[in-house]
């Protein structure tokens, strides 16, 4: 009897982990990196393999997450999350296209939407052989009812591995027909499973078509055997990476390396006899993080010496005077990154940080300005919603200000706040006018995050 009741209990723990697996997989908290030129790389890299996969140039957004694991990932919509550790992996930039590529492949495919199909399925068996186990105990057959138990539970987890290794399949497949119509080589995406499988063979990982079982991704020896020949007889296979792209991707890198890195790792890579482009980029931003600013400032005036009308570089030199206390000397720079970058919304985003900090309500004006012009740009931009919240606050415009901070709180996941500083918004707005209509959307936001929050505990 003691055995049955332990036996039901475990049925009914197995059902509930079965009922929790049907549901939507939560996001999880992740860490995203903003940089307008990163972004305008990738975007770059992007929009000829996105066209190829009948999606359109612009269709599909490239965010970079703060993580040193390789890895790249699509959550549902057409956004692709590609991690800071694979872009640091990466040697060249058919690297990463070719996994966008992939990464298109699993959007195309439909795959976060059928997540669930292999998930459903896994759970039918692991309930099916609940049941089973719950007659055999019943019957008084407790070590057959535990060991119908213990094979559905197997059974249904092979079900979803093999499951999820067709899509990562699929998926391969179909980034690199994006690549031959794109006309990009397949050079770069073989190079990229070569790192994986080494990686593999660090962690000894056993290799063959027979030890994929258990796993959810394809071995990366069975995916370049599979996919070689195909791309070896690709018309685009002797073509070079795109050489703009390659030196973007190398500034890129080298630029992420010292801003992600601990600063005496970014300056023994790139010592000070390195007087490229990459390797000043990687020391202005470890000298910036140690407050070496003088030094920062010497790499960025050989950056611009260089090329004095690259914005990205100017940018640099804005922060670099501006988070040093010359926030003056900041606002010829950063006014002509933002326009050389055509007002890029995170550009544009500094410059009016700038104009606010220099304490003088004469830039008031034009710190709103350049601050709406990039919230019109990218709405999704918290830190350009706080600095207009800080521009309305200055002028003592409270109703205004309280829906800007409403508007930053909802996009940093503080759903109570914005519920309760769009409430006052809405109190003390004008019936009828947009910021009042607005001030109502954000309290609906709010509280559907808060109701899918609640789900969740």
């Amino acid at each position: 009897m003691h055995m049955l009741s332990n036996l039901l209990a475990r049925l009914i723990a197995l059902v509930a982990l079965s009922a929790m697996l049907a549901q939507p997989v939560a996001a999880q908290g992740i860490s995203i990196l903003r940089d307008a030129e990163t972004e305008a790389l990738l975007q770059d890299m992007t929009d000829p393999l996105a066209e190829a996969a009948g999606l359109g140039e612009g269709a599909v957004e490239v965010v970079l997450v703060g993580d040193s694991s390789i890895n790249a990932f699509v959550a549902g919509g057409q956004r692709i999350f590609v991690h800071s550790g694979l872009l640091n992996a990466a040697e060249d930039a058919g690297e990463v296209q070719g996994v966008i590529a992939h990464e298109l492949g699993h959007i195309t495919g439909g795959h976060i939407n059928r997540f669930s199909e292999g998930v459903g399925n896994a759970t039918k068996i692991t309930l099916l052989s609940a049941l089973l186990a719950a007659a055999a105990a019943f019957a008084g057959g407790g070590e057959a009812a535990m060991g119908v138990l213990a094979a559905g539970q197997q059974a249904a987890q092979g079900s979803f591995l093999a499951f999820s290794r067709t899509q990562e399949a699929s998926a391969d497949a179909a980034g690199a027909q994006y690549l031959s119509d794109a006309g990009i080589s397949g050079r770069g995406s073989l190079a990229f499973f070569e790192k994986l499988q080494n990686f593999e063979f660090r962690r000894g990982i056993p290799q063959g078509q027979e030890r994929e079982y258990g796993r959810t991704h394809p071995l990366s020896g069975n995916r370049i055997s599979r996919l070689r020949d195909d791309y070896v007889a690709d018309v685009a296979w002797d073509t070079p990476t795109d050489p703009d792209l390659q030196r973007r991707f190398e500034r890129v890198k080298a630029k992420l390396y010292g801003y992600i890195a601990p600063s005496e790792r970014t300056l023994t890579a790139f010592p000070e006899y390195m007087t490229g482009i990459p390797a000043r980029y990687a020391r202005a931003y470890a000298y910036h993080k140690d407050a070496r600013m003088d030094d920062a400032l010497g790499e960025v005036d050989a950056l611009l010496s260089a090329e004095p009308d690259n914005p990205y570089f100017l940018e640099l030199r804005g922060q670099v005077l501006m988070e040093s206390g010359r926030v003056d000397e900041a606002l010829p720079p950063l006014r002509e990154a933002t326009r050389l970058t055509g007002s890029n919304p995170l550009i544009a985003s500094m410059l009016g940080h700038a104009l606010i900090a220099t304490e003088d309500r004469a830039n008031l004006d034009e710190a709103e300005q350049v601050l709406r012009a990039a919230i019109g740009r990218d709405h999704e931009n918290p830190f350009a919603w706080y600095q207009l919240g800080v521009v309305y606050g200055q002028r003592g415009d409270t109703p205004r200000a309280r829906l800007a901070s409403a508007e930053q709180q909802i996009l940093s996941g503080n759903p109570q706040a914005a519920l309760v500083n769009a409430g006052a918004a809405e109190q003390a707005l004008e019936r009828g006018t947009p910021d009042w209509i607005r001030a109502q959307d954000v309290q609906l936001q709010a509280r559907a995050q808060l109701e899918r929050m609640a789900e969740r505990r």
